[in-house]
């Protein structure tokens, strides 16, 4: 955290006898934690969150530049691609398929192209851990889901939506899609995604507006690994632990984030709410009503 707190004196153009007297520490204490002796607490934290707001320090974007530049730091051999992960107990023991079995893709582990996105899914958690893990699919068979209807379904099908069909030959595609792959590659459906798709699932909006909502979101991507063999070629690279100050930004921007991407899929499911089916119609075809 030492780097950072340097960073954001550097902002505010203050000497740390001037930020010691905003924060009501002593010079030694700043002193202390930018030359990593000593770590602020929960208090002196939510007073440096505060500062940091009010003059408009641009906190979050400090975070991900602190991701960027340990990234560059990581040296990767051939076949190996850089990922983000964020767990919010952090790793313990082998890395295995092991997340609950309703999630996008089904039990796996889960990774990410956008460090944001892990990052928001643990912010809430004190004990979380982000992760940059890298992978090496030379030797993996795995499925690239576009996004489209086929995400969709598939997203529908590991989350329990589709128990009305089962047995059909629609149910089976999606039930057997990810079968014997050691890596599932998909769009990622985080909360301003989810707003979108579970309005679909009740029947509020067409797959034309999912889709395009879906496009238009640009959320990133996800890679699951689905088998232990896909999981075995998964490396963590470097273990960030958040600080409170850190999770607190990027709960802000979380929030942020969910009402701009909430405001853009509304306009664009109104564009589209005259084209396309509805998920019960597409249930209903697929078992034959």
């Amino acid at each position: 955290m030492q780097k950072l707190l340097k960073k954001i004196r550097t902002h505010l153009n203050m000497s740390q006898t001037e930020l010691a007297a905003c924060l009501n520490v002593s010079f030694a204490t700043i002193n202390r934690w930018e030359n990593g002796r000593a770590v602020p607490n929960k208090l002196a934290q939510s007073r440096l969150c505060e500062l940091c707001k009010e003059k408009s320090v641009a906190v979050y974007d400090m975070i991900l530049e602190k991701i960027a530049e340990m990234g560059q730091q990581i040296q990767l051999e051939p076949g190996r691609i850089l990922l983000y992960h964020g767990s919010k107990f952090g790793i313990e023991g082998p890395i295995e398929p092991k997340s609950r079995k309703q999630c996008d893709f089904g039990s796996g582990f889960y990774m990410g192209t956008d460090p944001g996105q892990a990052l928001t899914l643990i912010c809430d958690f004190e004990k979380s851990k982000f992760y940059m893990v890298s992978i090496n699919m030379e030797e993996l068979d795995y499925l690239d889901v576009p996004a489209n209807i086929d995400w969709a379904m598939l997203v529908a099908y590991h989350r329990g939506k589709m128990e009305k069909i089962k047995g059909t030959p629609f149910h089976s595609k999606y039930s057997n899609m990810a079968d014997k792959k050691d890596l599932v590659i998909g769009s990622i459906a985080d909360d301003r995604m989810f707003y979108v798709i579970d309005n679909f699932f009740v029947g509020n909006i067409t797959d034309q507006a999912l889709v395009n909502s879906l496009s238009a979101l640009q959320l990133g991507r996800q890679y699951v690994a689905v088998s232990q063999k896909g999981c075995d070629a998964v490396r963590v690279e470097k273990e960030v632990f958040l600080s409170y100050l850190e999770r607190q930004f990027v709960m802000e921007i979380a929030e942020k984030n969910r009402e701009k991407g909430i405001s853009l899929a509304s306009d664009i499911c109104k564009k589209y709410r005259r084209e396309g089916l509805f998920f019960d119609e597409i249930l209903n075809q697929a078992g034959g009503e």
